[in-house]
């Protein structure tokens, strides 16, 4: 046998382990250079490991660990001497083969660019339209329990339980019921509270559920006002501006939640709610939002420019307020005055509620202040 192929003992100083990958235990070996690497132990057969099948594996300095594609997948070499090292890189031409290239560096970055682009435009655009399509299509039942879930936080927001006067109860209700009848609003399960707390505020959530904080009713002079501001909102409802509006600030964990049925435990719920609150809708669905209002209160025999008043106040007031008002989720343009002043036309219907009614809703979370 040549001098290239000739036996290399192992240093004793520097020994040469290998670890089967059967068992934890270190073997002290000794290699041979032939048409392939043998690996002896002194009381065992060698373990032949071909050239072309030898990989580098992650080691620390100073030590060559190797692999071996053939071998068990925990099968390691380590060789700590430099020369003998040396020998085996030299005959191992595939060594580096499984390590990333430039090349292939470039190919990994590129896969991240473009997986990022495409979180962006899912974002973007991919859950915006996903809302636009599958708001009108949620089935009663699951909005139900969507605006189960948003009521539970909104309610924690705000104060915890529904104002409980029973005179107050019965009259906003009644004043719900008539606003929902002109609508044409067909949810017989339609349910209606006002919340103790001083944002001046109104809001319907999905499955049909109404709110007004106390705060918007103080500040109401008479039933026609509130009127206004509910029949507006209940504009969004007609038109799912709520619903989409909590697919699109949920976001995709939401989407997700909404197709396999864990539309209620998500965490996006909790954010999403919140987003009703404090929703910022786009100039058309506020156009339609007002249409819808207009039409109603002119069914009721009754003009949407009180409406505009109670907001002109809210406006005039509390403009610097930081506080969640009605006008930080609808802006109060100048388009938007000049339309409700257009359509003020004089009362032609029967008052909304009677001036008891409205007494008792005024007092529905009792006398003392906030």
């Amino acid at each position: 046998m040549s001098d290239v192929f000739a036996e290399v003992p192992a240093q004793s100083t520097k020994p040469t382990i290998f670890f089967d990958g059967t068992s934890s235990r270190r073997r002290q070996v000794t290699l041979t250079f032939g048409d392939a690497l043998e690996i002896t132990e002194a009381s065992g057969a060698p373990v032949r490991w071909a050239y072309a099948d030898i990989r580098r594996a992650d080691s620390p300095s100073g030590i060559l660990r190797l692999a071996c594609t053939t071998a068990a997948p925990l099968a390691r070499l380590e060789i700590r001497d430099a020369v003998l090292a040396a020998d085996v890189t030299a005959r191992c031409m595939r060594l580096d083969e499984h390590r990333t290239s430039r090349r292939g560096v470039a190919k990994i970055v590129g896969w991240s660019v473009a997986a990022t682009v495409s979180i962006v435009c899912v974002v973007l655009f991919g859950v915006p339209l996903a809302a636009d399509r599958l708001a009108p299509l949620v089935p009663k039942p699951i909005e139900r329990r969507i605006g189960d879930a948003s009521e539970v936080q909104v309610k924690a927001i705000f104060g915890g339980k529904a104002c409980e006067d029973s005179a107050g109860k019965a009259a906003f209700t009644k004043l719900v019921n008539r606003l929902r009848d002109a609508a044409g609003l067909d949810d017989d399960s339609m349910t209606a509270g006002v919340l103790p707390t001083a944002v001046p505020n109104a809001f319907a959530l999905p499955g049909g559920k109404v709110y007004v904080l106390r705060g918007l009713l103080d500040k109401a002079q008479n039933p026609d006002e509130l009127a206004g501001i509910l029949a507006h909102e209940l504009g969004h409802l007609k038109h799912y501006d709520n619903m989409r509006g909590l697919i699109y600030n949920g976001g995709t964990s939401f989407l997700i939640g909404l197709l396999f049925g864990d539309v209620t435990g998500s965490s996006a719920v909790i954010f999403a709610s919140r987003s009703v609150v404090e929703a910022s809708y786009s100039r058309e669905a506020e156009t339609a939002a007002d249409t819808f209002a207009i039409e109603v209160m002119h069914k009721l025999g009754r003009s949407p420019k009180p409406a505009f008043e109670l907001m002109y106040r809210i406006t005039g007031k509390e403009g610097g307020s930081k506080l969640t008002t009605i006008l930080a989720s609808h802006p109060l343009t100048e388009d938007r005055l000049a339309r409700m002043t257009k359509e003020d036309r004089p009362a032609s219907g029967p008052p909304l509620l009677t001036d008891k009614e409205w007494q008792s809703l005024k007092l529905i979370c009792g006398s003392g202040k906030i």
